[in-house]
């Protein structure tokens, strides 16, 4: 099955309609990895070579995104774009969390003015979870969030 990648430009993204954007290739970029609990983020070199963990933003249930803090970052960062990692069914298909992040996302592009692409995100947060044992899940999502930055930006060079 092929992998289905978003947002890289916009003669090459596979689903043109997916609402992703096309971002600049310089500057620095922010990942999201959204999650009903914590949302992981991340952050580019300017030149969008290197990817790194930056914080994460602990939701309320019931609550909306906390805009508020996430702002803070965005101010001191000063990213260029957003890459919200997009998390697929294993066909690839898009369910209610998909939808969800997807709404972070227009949200983050609604009220920032930056442009927000999506990402293919299947299993990051397992995979560091594989790699951090039992007590991992409380920080894995920053550096889920750095994995899917520097997996898009990796795929951008190539």
């Amino acid at each position: 099955m092929a992998e289905r990648h978003h947002g890289t430009t916009a003669d090459d993204d596979p689903l043109p309609s997916s609402g992703s954007a096309v971002l600049p290739s310089t500057g620095r970029l922010l990942a999201v990895d959204w999650g009903a609990k914590r949302i992981g983020l991340a952050i580019s070199d300017p030149t969008q070579t290197l990817a790194q963990p930056l914080g994460t933003l602990t939701r309320r249930a019931g609550r909306r995104f906390p805009m508020g803090r996430l702002k803070a970052y965005l101010d001191r960062e000063g990213p260029v774009g957003v890459v919200v990692g997009l998390p697929l069914d294993a066909e690839g298909g898009e369910g209610p969390a998909a939808r969800d992040a997807r709404s972070s996302g227009a949200l983050i592009a609604g009220k920032t003015g930056l442009p927000v692409t999506y990402w293919d995100e299947r299993m990051s947060t397992a995979r560091v979870l594989q790699d951090g044992g039992a007590d991992a899940r409380a920080v894995a999502d920053a550096p889920a969030a750095t994995g899917i930055l520097q997996t898009f930006l990796d795929r951008r060079r190539s």
